[in-house]
């Protein structure tokens, strides 16, 4: 069943959003070359501390038959999600880092994910993130009381189409709230009018994640990480968004301050 959160429920959504965004541009800022992604879970360690919240990901079991093993989820180049952060893994120029947030405060959960380029990259990466992060936003877009879900899944493909781009077909947006995974999936592909009616309150992680080659994907021994087949690079955004009976509001947009 889709949960519908109330005025009360909203608010603490609201909250844990802004937390995640702030600390995930935390991350992001830190990002450079010669930095280990295990200094990067280090950071996230005490940022989320520092909001009085919690890394939802860290010893959160899944599907795995090991726990994830760090607070928030690194992943380079290739690899499209769940990478576990490393003291022997550092950043290089050329590299493609995505840092994927879940954090929980009072109860609510706010999912975000930023690929962030560092150095000198490909134009054809440079349009991979580029095009990544505009599937998020038109799928976003479509988030309003009386569409479907396949609304979201169809504007995401779009975008990926239109650029030639890969769909990872495998792994799905979701419903958030108390949970980080609630009903429905949202896939990166689908059909207009098609899926669950979407109704104001329903709030979803969305999450393009889009590939430069084959649409295959591996999952390496450590049993996390999920990386492309071919070694072609992978982008992934992602954003918590609120559905409205006018435009959806993107919950876990980063708003600098003064």
């Amino acid at each position: 069943m889709i949960t519908i959160k109330n005025s009360e429920e909203i608010v603490a959504m609201r909250k844990v959003g802004r937390i995640t965004a702030d600390i995930l541009a935390e991350i992001c800022a830190a990002v450079a070359i010669g930095v280990s992604t295990w200094e990067l879970d280090q950071l996230a360690i005490k940022s989320l501390k520092a909001h009085n919240a919690v890394g939802a990901c860290y010893n959160y079991q899944g599907r795995s038959r090991q726990p994830f093993p760090a607070h928030i989820c690194i992943s380079l180049n290739d690899e499209i999600v769940h990478g576990i952060p490393s003291k022997t893994r550092k950043i290089q120029s050329g590299d493609i880092v995505s840092l994927d947030l879940v954090a929980q405060h009072e109860g609510f959960m706010g999912d975000s994910t930023q690929t962030v380029a560092v150095g000198d990259v490909s134009d054809d990466v440079k349009k991979l993130l580029s095009v990544t992060e505009r599937a998020l936003h038109a799928g976003a877009e479509q988030a309003i009381e009386g569409n479907h879900v396949g609304d979201i899944s169809f504007a995401i493909q779009r975008c990926a189409e239109e650029a030639d781009l890969g769909i990872v077909r495998n792994l799905v947006g979701h419903g958030i709230g108390r949970n980080m995974h609630e009903e429905p999936n949202i896939p990166n592909f689908g059909e207009k009018g098609k899926g669950p009616r979407l109704e104001a309150g329903m709030t979803f992680a969305i999450e393009p994640m889009l590939m430069l080659g084959s649409e295959k994907i591996l999952l390496d021994a450590d049993g996390w990480t999920v990386r492309t087949a071919d070694g072609k690079y992978a982008a992934h955004f992602e954003h918590t968004v609120l559905v409205t009976k006018g435009a959806p509001e993107i919950l876990t947009r980063y708003v600098a301050t003064s």
